[in-house]
């Protein structure tokens, strides 16, 4: 299906690499003007080069600088995120509040900043990258677990209040993708569970899935495409659970 974002402005966020340079790529191909913001300045401006977008580099952990964006779009993604493993006894509790800044309150002030100009053209698209960690936990994970799980309930909150606006808000809770942020987390269950890489892979994050590989990015930038079509017009407040089976068990 043909979705055509001519005349749509999208913001992307972590969209210097991973899931979020896939899905500018995907918003830019169907015609919108993508801001890509993330805080690897080279490689926002690398990305944005190369679909004809604008790099803005932002640290989404400093709030105030999140007002003072630009947020006037139609299109926001929600993706930017880190992850830190370590057993909730020795969990550092700044880690913790760092996690939680990103990707809960960040997303919440972009949320809070892009309604007004949505709610006033009367169309809107809003989605979060979520996880299947917002819906299922795992050991070692105490805060990324607790962020993904409180962006699905403010992802709900939006769908209700925007609903009458014309806007939507949507999670996207894909499992295990091959991006740099999952490179780390192979590194760090390695060491903290004493096996290689490739036994990490296989016995601890491909263990719960029906299907036994990692998703592409462009998979979910393609699912993330689709919640901005005339298709999904009604599919608002719920998840996109693209777990390969883990949730099903």
């Amino acid at each position: 299906m043909a979705i055509d974002l001519a005349g749509r402005r999208a913001l992307v966020t972590g969209g210097a690499s991973g899931i979020g340079r896939a899905c500018a790529q995907a918003l830019a191909g169907a015609g919108a003007a993508v801001v890509v913001l993330d805080r690897d300045a080279e490689g926002a401006a690398a990305v944005a080069e190369k679909i004809g977008g604008t790099a803005v580099a932002v640290d989404l952990t400093d709030l105030d600088a999140i007002d003072a964006l630009d947020l006037d779009v139609d299109v926001l993604v929600n993706n930017a995120g880190l992850q830190h493993v370590a057993p909730l006894h020795e969990f550092p509790v700044d880690r913790f509040s760092l996690i939680l800044t990103l990707m809960l309150e960040a997303p919440f002030r972009l949320v809070r900043g892009a309604l007004p100009h949505m709610y006033e053209r009367g169309w809107g698209r809003i989605v979060h990258v979520s996880s299947v960690h917002g819906l299922r936990a795992s050991p070692y994970k105490a805060a990324y677990v607790t962020a993904k799980h409180g962006l699905e309930g403010l992802s709900k909150v939006i769908a209700l209040e925007g609903a009458e606006h014309g806007v939507t808000s949507t999670c996207v809770n894909p499992a295990y993708v091959r991006t740099p942020l999952v490179e780390g987390q192979i590194a760090d269950q390695a060491r903290t569970h004493g096996m290689s890489e490739d036994q990490v892979v296989e016995r601890i994050m491909l263990a719960p899935a029906a299907v036994k590989r990692l998703i592409e990015p462009e998979e979910v930038a393609d699912a993330v495409l689709w919640l901005c079509s005339p298709a999904a017009t009604s599919v608002t407040g719920s998840s996109l659970v693209m777990d390969g089976g883990w949730s099903a068990h």
